[in-house]
């Protein structure tokens, strides 16, 4: 005799801690949006009744990075954007977890030159990348799948610290975050 027929139909609910945490997450997600060049259009497309992100749970997109969770990064990353995109990173609560929407986002796309950063990636921990010039709606709400599957597989565990790059007030360069 399990447990399922000694509850029989009292509405319990079997699971573990971390699969009922995980859901939670993947059905709240708040987005931060971060929108730097075309792809933002693409990225407002998806939250428009067409596309409707709202079930998903993002149904707003907030304001301030305390209270989001999931930072999309929409377009190229100029070098003297980069400190502030670490810093909204920083001050999102943990845990956090960023999409890199578009080419320019993911690899420079088409400015592949010295202004420009070469990735996303290089500044913050990027978890799903979705790939286009500027990707569609579908695209991005694909990569937002492929990250609710990528939370649902989480371990209630601290993440580890992103080797990314710090900056100071200035915007050089100071040290890569988790190198020695």
């Amino acid at each position: 005799m399990g447990l399922e027929e000694k509850a029989g139909n009292l509405g319990f609910v079997t699971t573990t801690l971390e699969a009922a945490v995980n859901w939670g997450r993947t059905n709240a997600m708040w987005p931060l949006t971060f929108g730097l060049a075309c792809c933002a259009i693409e990225m407002m497309a998806a939250q428009a009744s067409d596309f409707d992100l709202s079930r998903f749970g993002m149904e707003v997109n907030r304001p301030s990075p305390r209270q989001a969770d999931l930072m999309i990064v929409a377009g190229r990353v100029s070098r003297k954007m980069a400190p502030v995109v670490r810093q909204l990173y920083d001050q999102m609560s943990d845990p956090k977890w960023v999409i890199a929407m578009g080419d320019c986002a993911s690899s420079a796309g088409v400015f592949n030159n010295y202004a420009v950063v070469q990735g996303v990636d290089e500044i913050v921990p990027v978890d799903v990348y979705v790939a286009g010039c500027p990707p569609r709606p579908e695209s991005l709400i694909h990569g937002i799948i492929m990250l609710h599957e990528k939370v649902k597989r989480e371990k209630l565990a601290p993440r580890s610290k992103a080797n990314a790059i710090r900056f100071d007030e200035s915007g050089r360069q100071v040290d890569r975050i988790g190198s020695r």
